[in-house]
């Protein structure tokens, strides 16, 4: 897989280096043996920027080394990157690089790079992946929900001030509610961004699975869930890295070698915390389905 991710990203350097080329989604997927949704996903979580992002401030950079270079003109340079017009190309040089292209080729001004990007694997452990494939049917999640930023590794700070503002008796009622898997007081996370970039925001739900047709409390929020598929992965050591990896994992390493791609719906994570705060046995569940590409 990571050949298969170093020639997608030579295939990026030779479309960026041919006039006028663009960089096709679908060839770098079809590269990678992935769907293009997968492939933005997995790039994502590779890299921390989104694909686009990244085509964007590589073009830019390229651009900026030609403007101080000197030897075409700027409306040529900005055509030749992909720009209809010298204002959009000097729009986009200023949003990377903090001047514009004629001021920079004046006063010779200190520019931002993107460095060519190269996918490499570090083996720190040896581990298996352990998982199940699970079908539920509707169901709701009943808790309280409040918007935070996505955090990819350390304690979130909003989750945490979040959850202990939370009475103890209304997690406890919370809890009470829980009569089906993923059992007790569940993490779920629902509205995530596509790129999955560290500081996105999204939906953090402090909650229980129940049965669809449970009884309203109107001191709780609601969640319905339609019925579907749902693969659960397991995994335990420390806390939170355990956990934040196992969702690393997931998205680089189980969906691109399994017939499967995720769906809309809740992400769902059951974590036993030990008293001290450093260990964790942990649940995570994700909605997937069949991917019918790759069947």
């Amino acid at each position: 897989m990571l050949d298969r991710l170093n020639e997608a990203m030579e295939l990026v350097e030779r479309n960026l280096a041919d006039p006028g080329g663009t960089v096709d989604v679908a060839e770098l997927a079809r590269v990678t043996l992935t769907s293009e949704y997968h492939f933005r996903r997995l790039f994502s979580a590779l890299a921390g920027i989104p694909l686009s992002a990244y085509v964007r401030r590589r073009r830019l950079t390229l651009a900026g080394a030609e403007v101080l270079e000197g030897r075409r003109g700027l409306l040529e340079i900005a055509v030749r990157y992909g720009y209809g017009s010298h204002e959009a190309f000097a729009r986009a040089f200023r949003a990377m690089h903090g001047v514009g292209p004629a001021e920079a080729r004046r006063e010779g001004a200190p520019l931002s790079a993107q460095s060519r990007l190269s996918f490499r694997l570090v083996v720190e452990g040896s581990s298996s992946m352990r998982y199940r494939v699970v079908e539920k049917d509707a169901f709701s999640v009943v808790g309280r929900v409040a918007r935070v930023p996505l955090v990819h590794e350390g304690m979130n700070p909003a989750i945490v001030s979040f959850v202990r503002g939370l009475p103890k008796e209304t997690v406890q009622r919370i809890e009470a509610l829980s009569d089906q898997e993923p059992r007790g007081t569940v993490n779920i996370s629902v509205n995530l961004d596509e790129s999955r970039v560290e500081g996105t925001e999204l939906d953090y739900w402090l909650g229980a699975v129940t049965g669809a047709q449970a009884p309203a409390d109107p001191d709780l929020d609601r969640l319905p869930v339609a019925a579907g598929t749902w693969a659960v992965f397991s995994g335990s050591g420390p806390f939170p890295e355990t956990v934040q990896y196992l969702w690393r994992d997931v998205f680089t390493q189980w969906f691109p070698s399994n017939p499967y791609r995720s769906r809309p719906g809740p992400e769902m994570l059951a974590a036993r915390v030990s008293a001290d705060g450093t260990e964790a046995e942990a649940e995570l569940w994700i909605p997937v389905e069949r991917d019918p590409g790759r069947e």
